[in-house]
């Protein structure tokens, strides 16, 4: 067991583990391929960012942006970890075994980890001459659960300890990753994270002044610190908790936007729109704001406003400390003289999430009491403020709403709102002329394997271990890094919990549940779904039905468990 307790703080953590340096490597008289570092935020919303008109905070997210490309047309596939294990695979998640969950249900787009019949990034870059590290949430793995809910919950709380938190055999470490250090599940205390380990050995104690963010973004510096020490290229994936609930955030970042949301949902909502187009992210002609969620209670007449506006300056606060750190790793790449030849992106896994986390309770991957046994609270009738490691909450349906400006519906759905990721791909070596750009052109997380594969001269293998690799179904950014046209996905699909869409270049077949009847929306003159044309074009619906059935069932998402 790996025991990390200091007044010190992070630093301890850092030199535990062996490996802060500061020394710079020796530089080589052959040019290396580019180092390139894969940053995922988790439950961002598209117009959080500054660069994507938000009004939180993010200078350094936002100046990657003015250096490279903003993506204004980039698809996730709505959820945790299915985007996750499309990302790592450069498959859809369905073939990558994680059609849903975490849950193995025996069917094998249902694994509910990533299976052997999909290599990840790590893996291919590895044995391509690279160096791999991984800091952060991992959630492509089947979770060991305890016999009972007493003993669940005793281990959320830290007061048992159990060795494995997933199969070792799933852990990052055994799918490419040199280096890792992070949580394995999902949902993570801020301030004392449950699952949570160093290679495979778990860390059993952090730090009285820990905070999750921080530890990931400054374990990321210091794996690079280490990565440099010889010529090989390195390739890092920096995978945020932030800010996905619970809301936990440290009070200097709470204070910095206390009044921000005072305002109300309709205001900040319009602002946002207003700088999205103002800064060319969107076009009002094909664009337009879609209607606010259940508008007609207004926040005047709002009676939780003050808890409200609270819960979503602690969201602010959680994106804007982890644009600081993110600043560090920046910082760091600079004093090593790598920054140009780094290629760094940026987007989030799925849309801001519209779950109500109060009302989920302790249990499973949410804990009831801290390590030195203060009660959480769940506050469902919002009378604990957010931000304190001794709440569990969440900015909610409205907020969530917001923070998808301009788009509908939220994380989990096939609407806009839940897939369209912002995105920025960062490279100075290569992305000169295009430098603060913006692309339209469509583009997918399953992309970033041939992508990666692309720029590190790597090549994605027929077979692994013995065991054939299902074919690519990404295609590389390289040409439009390049300032390029590329040959994009004529079609996309998606399938999560029931919700599914088909996309080609013009329409857009869309549903949020199986049981409901498709939507229709032409998709390149009505970005924001906003005019539903399925009854006028039952044809079209029809045809592209038929798409999506046949990729279903050639991808084994039906039947679903």
């Amino acid at each position: 067991m790996i025991t990390v307790k200091n007044s010190n703080g992070l630093l301890i953590i850092l030199l535990f583990l062996g490996l802060f340096s500061c020394e710079k490597a020796p530089q080589s008289t052959i040019e290396k391929a580019p180092n390139i570092i894969l940053i995922l935020a988790d439950d961002l919303g598209y117009s959080d960012l500054g660069a994507f008109g938000g009004e939180i905070d993010t200078p350094n997210l936002n100046w990657l942006a003015s250096q490279g490309i903003k993506f204004t047309q980039f698809f996730n596939t709505s959820r945790c970890c299915p985007t996750r294990a499309s990302l790592l695979t450069g498959l859809y998640n369905h073939q990558a075994g994680i059609g849903q969950m975490t849950t193995d249900t025996g069917l094998d787009a249902y694994r509910g980890h990533i299976t052997t019949s999909a290599v990840t990034l790590a893996e291919v870059l590895k044995n391509s001459g690279y160096h791999t590290g991984m800091v952060g949430k991992w959630h492509v793995s089947n979770t060991v659960v305890q016999e009972s809910p007493d003993a669940q919950l005793a281990w959320l709380n830290h007061q048992e300890e159990h060795p494995l938190f997933s199969p070792i055999e799933q852990y990052p470490t055994n799918r490419g990753f040199e280096k890792y250090f992070g949580n394995i599940w999902g949902v993570v205390d801020f301030f004392d994270p449950f699952s949570l380990v160093n290679g495979t050995e778990p860390v059993t104690e952090v730090p009285e002044n820990y905070y999750h963010t921080d530890a990931i973004n400054d374990t990321a510096s210091v794996y690079i610190r280490e990565f440099v020490k010889d010529d090989k290229p390195f390739f890092l994936y920096v995978a945020h908790t932030a800010p996905h609930w619970p809301l936990h955030a440290l009070p200097e970042d709470i204070e910095k936007y206390k009044d921000t949301y005072k305002v109300g949902w309709d205001s900040i909502r319009i602002q946002r729109y207003n700088r999205l187009v103002k800064l060319g992210m969107i076009d009002p002609n094909v664009a337009p704001l879609s209607e606010r969620w259940d508008s007609e209670v207004s926040w005047e007449e709002n009676e939780d406003k003050d808890w409200d506006a609270h819960a979503m300056a602690v969201h602010a606060a959680m994106v804007d400390r982890m644009d600081q750190g993110i600043g560090r790793i920046i910082e760091t790449l600079r004093e090593l003289e790598e920054l140009d030849n780094t290629l760094i992106v940026f987007l989030s896994d799925n849309g801001a999430s519209s779950e109500n986390a109060m009302r989920y309770g302790p249990g499973f991957d949410r804990p009831s009491h801290t390590r030195s046994g203060e009660k959480i609270h769940y506050p469902v009738e919002k009378d604990v403020l957010p931000g304190p490691q001794t709440t569990f909450t969440s900015i909610g349906i409205r907020w969530a709403n917001v923070a998808n400006t301009p788009f509908q519906y939220w994380k989990m759905e096939s609407f806009e709102g839940g897939i369209h990721t912002p995105m920025i791909a960062f490279w100075p070596n290569r992305i000169k002329e295009s430098a603060g750009t913006i692309s339209n052109q469509v583009g997918h997380v399953m992309d970033f394997m041939a992508t990666f594969a692309d720029v590190a001269k790597a090549e994605y293998p027929q077979s692994w271990n013995g065991i054939p690799i299902t074919p690519l179904a990404g295609k590389s950014l390289l040409p439009i890094f390049e300032g390029k046209k590329r040959e994009g996905h004529p079609i996309l699909f998606n399938e999560h919990e029931g919700g599914r869409y088909v996309r080609t270049s013009e329409w857009k077949l869309v549903t949020l549940d199986a049981k409901q009847p498709w939507q229709l929306f032409r998709i390149n003159e009505d970005q924001t779904e906003s005019n539903d044309l399925a009854d006028r074009y039952p044809g079209i619906v029809h045809e592209l039905d038929s798409l999506w059935q046949n990729w279903a069932i050639k991808n084994n998402v039906l039947p679903k468990p």
